[in-house]
């Protein structure tokens, strides 16, 4: 295959990459745009088997070590994705990004040993590159991916000395990396990498629950720049297109997700070594809260003239986006308004509770973004509120130093009538009490949420 053809089908891919970015900024194109990306990712991978620069081989001559490499992330890969929870997509997406990060990181290494002293320094440095951003990425991952799993606390880790211990940890990181590009070597190049990796874990550890979907985002930008600088070192244009296009997305997005918590991206990374300790509230069964019974909610609801509905991760752990949906379509038989009120970092990743609903078909024009639909509070009749705390808790907005502070919310206590459902008075995934809940006009509906919107379906039927 000549070189220009090769570019060009390159080209081609990369334009495939572009459409599907396209496509996924927008929930009712997101599926094309997904099948266009996946397109131009076979393209990408199926060219590379007949095309070698000038003086090298096919890669045809390692046919057998490529397919079984392919096999392997199919065998693991497909399962994966096809048995997952919706619940668990969060650790699905941080682990497979930490994956890409390391597999990156990897490559440059292995080039680099096979390029020896022919290296030149810009070689080098982009070798340099890779292997930092790669190792945070992959060890940072994996920390994301145990806080959203739990198996390690959701809390932000802090110890004494923590925020030295990080800067003294990226100094040496930076050191070691003017030492690989003056002396060259295997050896300052594995000291690299593995305080890369300390720093990955120690960059990841001071971020709490609420804030863990804004660094899967960073981490997927860091990815983004590694495969680009990789694609530097193998002189492959496809990838530095792919990488660039993911490294760019991933920051907007980033940027986008912390504005909508209402922070800087240094104050949601590095905030927990600034922020006051919290009085302790008193404790949630000694304070009245008024409950009610999938009847009562019902009799509400039948009379009402605007519903909002306020999805959130308890949603998505109860698989109850069909039952919603078919709340949803029996309330607007009866002729009443209804939208679902979208936060932009409800659930545990940007866009989650979006292919939540969607994966129930939803209709798109059902979905208000916060923006839309908070001026409309003040004239809905019920809000219910489904698995969902931290992105309508008013403390938000009313108790400096608490983790979500400054955080724009979901404004459901303008709403004449509040249903929260809920398995029990636990706090939200940041871990503090949401004092909407002793509000007089909320009710809280206790149970999963599935079993319980079904059983206020049958009765809305009957009313």
């Amino acid at each position: 295959m000549s070189h220009f053809l090769y570019s060009s089908i390159g080209l081609a891919a990369g334009v495939c990459f572009i459409l599907a970015l396209k496509g996924l900024s927008k929930p009712k194109t997101a599926r094309r745009g997904n099948i266009i990306g996946a397109i131009g990712a076979t393209i990408a991978t199926i060219v590379v088997f007949f095309y070698a620069q000038e003086g090298e081989s096919l890669p045809l001559n390692n046919f057998g070590w490529i397919i079984g490499a392919i096999a392997v992330g199919v065998v693991i890969g497909v399962p994966a994705a096809r048995k997952v929870q919706m619940t668990q997509m969060p650790q699905l997406v941080a682990l497979f990004n930490g994956v890409g990060g390391g597999a990156a990181a990897l490559v440059a290494i292995v080039e680099y040993l096979h390029l020896g002293e022919k290296a030149n320094t810009a070689e080098v440095i982009a070798t340099v590159f890779t292997v930092i951003v790669g190792c945070v990425s992959f060890s940072g991952s994996i920390i994301t991916f145990l806080k959203l799993q739990e198996l390690m606390t959701t809390r932000p880790v802090v110890f004494p000395g923590g925020r030295f211990v990080i800067a003294g940890t990226l100094a040496a990181t930076l050191g070691a990396a003017v030492w690989v590009v003056i002396e060259l070597g295997t050896n300052p190049l594995m000291i690299l990498a593995a305080l890369s990796l300390l720093f990955g874990v120690l960059f990841v550890l001071p971020v709490g629950g609420a804030d863990v979907p804004i660094v899967i985002s960073l981490l997927n930008a860091f990815t983004g720049l590694t495969v680009a600088a990789s694609g530097y070192v193998l002189d492959s244009t496809l990838l530095i297109i792919a990488g660039t296009l993911v490294g760019a997305s991933g920051t907007i997005l980033t940027r986008l997700m912390a504005e909508a918590m209402g922070r800087s991206l240094f104050g949601t990374l590095f905030g927990a070594f600034t922020a006051k300790p919290q009085e302790a509230s008193g404790a949630a069964e000694d304070r009245p809260v008024r409950s009610g019974s999938p009847d009562d909610v019902a009799i509400l609801l039948n009379y009402a003239r605007r519903v909002v509905i306020v999805p959130g991760f308890g949603l998505a752990v109860a698989q109850a986006q069909h039952t919603v949906r078919e709340l949803a379509d029996l309330m607007l038989a009866k002729g009443i308004d209804v939208a679902y009120g979208i936060h932009p970092v409800a659930g545990r990743m940007p866009g989650h509770m979006n292919v939540l609903l969607a994966e129930a078909n939803v209709p798109y024009d059902q979905l208000a973004e916060m923006e839309e639909v908070n001026p409309t509070f003040g004239q809905t009749d019920v809000a219910i509120v489904i698995g969902a705390n931290d992105v309508v808790n008013p403390a938000a907005l009313t108790t400096p130093g608490c983790p979500i502070y400054g955080m724009p919310i979901l404004e459901v206590s303008n709403a004449a009538n509040i249903i929260f459902l809920k398995r029990s008075m636990r706090p939200g995934f940041a871990g503090i009490e949401n004092e909407l809940l002793y509000d007089p006009k909320t009710m809280l509906l206790f149970g999963d949420a599935k079993a319980s919107l079904t059983k206020v379906v049958s009765a809305l039927k009957n009313l």
